[in-house]
């Protein structure tokens, strides 16, 4: 269930919001959709892929968090180190109304023990609600150009399937299918023209963020063999 309401500072003056990343909440996602305004963060430790809509098939960007349904495996870094956190999940429970901002009262965040408060005594935002505002300002923009970027890469047919596979040190393998890359060979291949119609528009360096955010790949499967490991020295203490 879901109650969005436009946000009022004397209606809403007294909830409060627990933003803080947790599983509960939402944030046990093995992929998260982003917006190619966060690339710069996102590349220093996510790897950032392309997949595809469950109800409209449609094409969006998001980063890789884990391998497992429900796997997030950064979540304990975002609480304890903040390691930059996409913007799509640290907006929860808000939504965009208009120029406004929208607020899901049914949300768990809303009301949970530990929230803060959106407005100060004098109806002005809380610093924790000016960080939302301040997300909404990259995150509406954000969308559009992101959209726009994977419309060139359909049409100079940059895309690819790309097939994640890891053997974990448990003996186990994991196949992540769905999820698409950019198509280096194709993109070795375009005229100069469209090399620099990609540069003009901002979408060469995307790219370029996008094939080196592939490094992560393995990275990710450590984090996971060091999960594994965790829970192996849990049973071994309590036998």
């Amino acid at each position: 269930m879901t109650q969005i309401v436009p946000l009022n500072r004397q209606t809403h003056r007294d909830v409060k919001v627990d933003g803080r990343p947790s599983a509960a909440y939402g944030d046990n996602q093995r992929f998260a959709p982003v917006v190619v305004r966060e690339f710069a963060q996102l590349v220093i430790h996510y790897p950032i892929l392309f997949s595809k809509r469950q109800d409209t098939g449609e094409l969006y960007c998001g980063v890789m968090l884990g391998f497992d349904e429900g796997e997030n495996l950064f979540l304990d870094d975002w609480r304890e180190r903040e390691l930059y956190r996409p913007l799509a999940l640290q907006r929860i429970p808000f939504y965009a109304h208009g120029p406004e901002l929208a607020i899901d009262l049914d949300h768990p965040r809303v009301g949970a023990e530990g929230g803060k408060l959106l407005f100060t005594e004098a109806g002005e935002p809380t610093k924790y609600l000016k960080s939302i505002m301040w997300a909404f300002q990259d995150l509406k923009p954000g969308m559009e150009a992101t959209q726009a970027f994977i419309t060139q890469l359909l049409q100079l047919k940059l895309l690819e399937t790309i097939e994640v596979e890891v053997e974990l040190d448990d003996g186990t393998n994991r196949h992540c299918l769905g999820l698409y890359t950019i198509n280096q060979d194709a993109l070795a291949r375009l005229p100069d023209r469209a090399v620099v119609e990609l540069f003009r528009r901002g979408a060469l360096q995307l790219i370029h963020l996008m094939i080196a955010s592939l490094k992560h790949v393995p990275v990710l499967a450590r984090r996971k063999n060091a999960q594994l490991l965790q829970a192996t020295r849990g049973l071994v203490r309590s036998a």
